[in-house]
This record gives structure tokens, sequence and C-alpha cells, in this order.
């Protein structure tokens, strides 16, 4: 009978020990879609928003801590600004339509140590490990 009760303790042990580190992956993120998708900058700055998507729950959380940016052509520029905050502004003189993208850091290294790295070319897509979301703002 004794023998019985170790080898179910053991059992017991192993199992939650199983759930425990099954459980405890992180959150990755899958996507960041920007809001609004375009918008006219006319007269006065826009509020874009980064919404990340996950593989659990919470699935969609507002990014707060998004890195952003803007570019022509493909190429980075400084005909628009975009604060910390996602509030891009048209420069003087800057006419046409631009890319403002907003990328994140994974919550789980799952491609090869480039977290907290820009990506590659988020002007031309993302690079790299980073997800990378965009939206179009045109400067009258």
């Amino acid at each position: 009978m004794r023998k019985y009760g170790l080898s179910v303790f053991f059992l017991a042990v192993l199992a939650i020990a199983i759930t425990l580190a099954c459980g405890s992956s992180p959150r990755v993120l899958q996507s960041v879609n920007l809001s609004p998708l375009t918008a006219d900058a006319q007269d006065s700055p826009v509020q874009f928003t980064a919404t990340g998507y996950f593989n659990d729950q919470p699935s969609s959380v507002t990014l707060s801590a998004a890195n952003w940016g803007a570019c022509y052509q493909n190429q980075r520029t400084t005909a628009v600004s975009v604060s910390a905050e996602g509030v891009a502004q048209c420069a003087v003189g800057a006419v046409g339509t631009y890319t403002v993208w907003a990328w994140a850091e994974n919550a789980a290294d799952s491609c090869g140590g480039n977290n907290g790295e820009v990506p590659a070319n988020p002007c031309g897509g993302a690079g790299g490990c980073q997800v990378t979301g965009t939206a179009q703002l045109t400067c009258p």
C-alpha cells in the first residue's frame, strides 16, 4: 500500500510541475493596428492610437509604449513628426501622403534576440522581429 502512495505523490508533483511550466509562457505580440487608418492633418495635429493583438488574454491592448515614426515613399522623413504619444504633425511646407508607423517590442523573444532594436526598415515593412503597424497621414 505504501508503494502506491509514493507513486501517486510523485505523479501528482510531476503533473503540477508540468502544468506550471506550460502556464508560464509569456504573451506574444502578433500584430499592431493603428487608428485612424487614414487622417488629414489640415491645420492640426492628429492623434494616432496603436493597438497590439496578443496570443493570450487580454488579447488586445492599447500600446502606450509604442515607438513611432514617419516615412515618405519608403524612406524615413522629418516632414512629419510623431510624438511618443502618437500625435503626428506635418512640418511647414510638407505636402503629400505620409506613412505613420508604430512598432512595439514583443513580450517574448521568439525570433532570435532582436527585442529592443529598431526594425530594419519600418518604412518598407517590418524588419527583424518587431511587430509594426502603419497608417496614412495626408499633409495639405
